[in-house]
C-alpha cells in the first residue's frame, strides 16, 4: 500500500512549503505546475522526477494524488527542474510492479512501501 493519506496531508501543508524553493534546483527533484480541476487555480507541487527518453517519470508514492488527477484531466502541465522549465503532455498512469526504469536505491524504497503506480509524461 502506498503511503497513508495522513502523510500526504502533512506533506501538503508542511513539507511542500519547505521543499518547494529547493526542489526546482536539486537533481532528482522538481516542481509540477498544474491547474486545479474544479478551482482553476494554479498549484505548484514538489515531486521526485526521473528522466526518460523524451520525457519524465514520477513514482506515485501516495497513489493517485490530486496533482496527478489534475495533470491527467488537463492533459499535461509544466515541470520546473534543475533551473529549467519545460511543458509536458500525454500523461499516462501505468502500473509497473518491476519499477525497472528507476535507479536501484529508489526501486528498493518504492518496493518497501508497495508503490507500483507511475505517471509517465512526454516533453511537449
Amino acid at each position: 500500500m502506498p503511503l497513508p493519506r495522513s502523510v500526504a496531508r502533512f506533506n501538503r501543508t508542511v513539507t511542500n512549503h519547505v521543499t518547494r524553493p529547493m526542489a526546482r534546483h536539486l537533481p532528482g527533484f522538481g516542481v509540477v505546475v498544474h491547474v486545479g480541476r474544479k478551482s482553476g487555480r494554479q498549484y505548484r507541487t514538489p515531486v521526485n522526477v526521473f528522466t526518460r527518453a523524451g520525457g519524465w517519470r514520477f513514482a506515485l508514492t501516495y497513489g493517485e494524488a490530486d496533482w496527478v488527477r489534475n495533470v491527467l484531466e488537463a492533459g499535461g502541465g509544466r515541470l520546473e527542474s534543475r533551473g529549467r522549465v519545460a511543458r509536458f503532455a500525454n500523461p499516462v498512469l501505468v502500473e509497473d510492479a518491476s519499477l525497472r526504469h528507476f535507479p536501484f536505491a529508489v526501486r528498493w524504497i518504492l518496493r518497501r512501501i508497495d508503490v507500483d503506480q507511475v505517471l509517465v509524461v512526454d516533453e511537449a
